[in-house]
């Protein structure tokens, strides 16, 4: 099941380099990070690299190998699948271009490799991919900058099947900077000639490291078994369909060779089996990000706004009506309890402007006693809190916030409003408490969307 791909126990990197400039160096410099196993630098120009040392072609390697990464130029791939047959290799990783989407002579040479594979049952990854990464064991078996990703891979939950190459690093990168966020694996399939997206979801559906899925697809090789893996799983699957539009599919065509089906069926079928379609990198990120943070949500009642502004409660409230989000019917008890905060003169309403307050009293005392009151609400099953960005506000309030979520079970995402290097510090703190935190409001009812959307889908396992 795949197993050959993540854990295995040699590695052969066909095209291997001792070239700065060129992606087989830093194949080989990323396997050599991390890669626990034996490695085997293939190319006929040198004796050494990297003080390992580097065979002319596959049967010179002494033993049987478990794993090859071939990135050398498309026309050697038919004759190194036989070769690779020979030394018992289980799974290659094809990582250069020049196939399907190149045009006839490509599709050939694809359809050739594919053929020897099938004879020798192995499977191929790719072509036209980054491989992947894993963050858990630092096996990085990609051509990604050597020197980009030591100091922010971070090990987590989240697992990313990207159909394109580049647009795997953007995201991995993307996703590392943006918040407190790990990954489990990233995938970049490419083409797809064998290894598809069905496959890797199916992995990862299994893999106890990965907890979320998100995913950037060109096309669905198998959209009825893709659809129905995600149905049966309670993890959450977020996709990002590129080719939606005429254009946007040529544009897929000429990429991956990917050829688009017909997106309305497709969203239709997302939206059956649970998945949660977002429709940019920045929202599958924002998205992936929120469900790492283990939130649980049981829908049913309505979404309580906490706010120091009462514009800002406003525009929150028409945000949440354009993707159908309800605003809670606050109870008088909830209501008469937060009213203790204020003035007689002045009563709370719902949006819950708390600025009169907050002057009398200060952030916290008016910020806890209110969320608790709301929390405690029955009609209420999510928040979303807006938060003023003050150095008054220290780690210890939002991991007194944090135990209230996790005793009631009702997700918030907050808001860091203010000044930037306040709202910076505040979104770290509120992150690492367990909290998704976004400096746009539009973000927030986005997210929260997508994690309501997730828990009214009763999975079947």
């Amino acid at each position: 099941m795949l197993d050959y791909f993540f854990n295995p126990k040699s590695l052969a990197i066909i095209g291997a380099s001792s070239n700065t400039n060129k992606g087989g160096y830093h194949i080989l410099k990323n396997v050599t990070a991390g890669f626990r196993g034996k490695i085997y630098p293939v190319n006929k120009s040198y004796t050494e690299i990297l003080g390992l040392p580097c065979y002319p072609d596959v049967a010179s390697i002494p033993g049987n190998i478990d794993l090859a990464i071939y990135f050398i130029p498309s026309k050697g791939l038919p004759h190194t699948v036989t070769e690779c047959a020979k030394k018992g290799v289980k799974g290659i990783i094809i990582e250069s271009g020049g196939f399907n989407e190149s045009g006839e002579e490509g599709a050939k040479l694809q359809k050739l490799a594919l053929e020897n594979a099938a004879k020798a049952g192995i499977r191929l990854w790719g072509p036209n991919c980054m491989g992947f990464i894993d963050a858990h064991r630092t096996h990085v078996f990609s051509f990604i900058n050597s020197a980009v990703w030591p100091d922010v891979l971070r090990a987590g939950n989240v697992g990313l099947i990207v159909q394109s190459g580049m647009l795997s690093a953007g995201f991995l990168l993307h996703a590392l900077q943006e918040g407190v966020m790990g990954v489990s694996k990233v995938c970049s399939i490419g083409n797809k000639c064998d290894i598809d997206e069905s496959d890797i979801l199916e992995y990862m559906i299994q893999d106890k490291e990965t907890e979320v899925i998100a995913c950037y697809l060109e096309s669905l090789v198998d959209g009825r078994r893709f659809t129905g893996l995600a149905k049966k799983t309670k993890k959450p699957v977020i996709v990002i369909m590129g080719g939606r539009s005429s254009e946007g599919a040529k544009a897929a065509q000429s990429h991956t060779a990917s050829l688009s089906g017909n997106y309305q069926v497709t969203s239709g079928a997302f939206r059956q089996a649970g998945i949660i379609e977002v429709f940019d990198p920045a929202e599958l990120t924002d998205m992936a990000r929120a469900f790492s943070k283990k939130m649980i949500c049981h829908p049913g009642g309505g979404t309580a706004i906490l706010t120091f502004s009462g514009g800002a409660g406003t525009i929150t409230t028409d945000l949440m009506d354009d993707c159908g989000l309800e605003l809670a019917k606050l109870s008088e008890k909830t209501l008469a309890s937060i009213a203790e905060l204020f003035p007689p003169w002045n009563k709370p309403d719902h949006p819950l402007d708390l600025w009169i307050a907050i002057e009398r009293h200060g952030y916290e005392k008016v910020f806890k006693r209110s969320f608790d009151a709301v929390i405690n609400d029955p009609a209420v099953d999510s928040i979303i809190f807006h938060s003023y960005a003050t150095p008054l506000i220290g780690p210890k309030f939002f991991e007194e916030l944090a135990a209230l979520v996790k005793k009631h079970e009702k997700p918030v995402v907050i808001w860091a409003a203010g000044r930037r290097d306040f709202a910076d510090n505040l979104r770290a703190m509120a992150e690492t408490a367990g909290f998704p935190a976004y400096r746009e409001l539009g973000r927030c009812v986005t997210v929260l969307n997508g994690i309501k959307r997730h828990f009214t889908k009763k999975p079947i396992n």
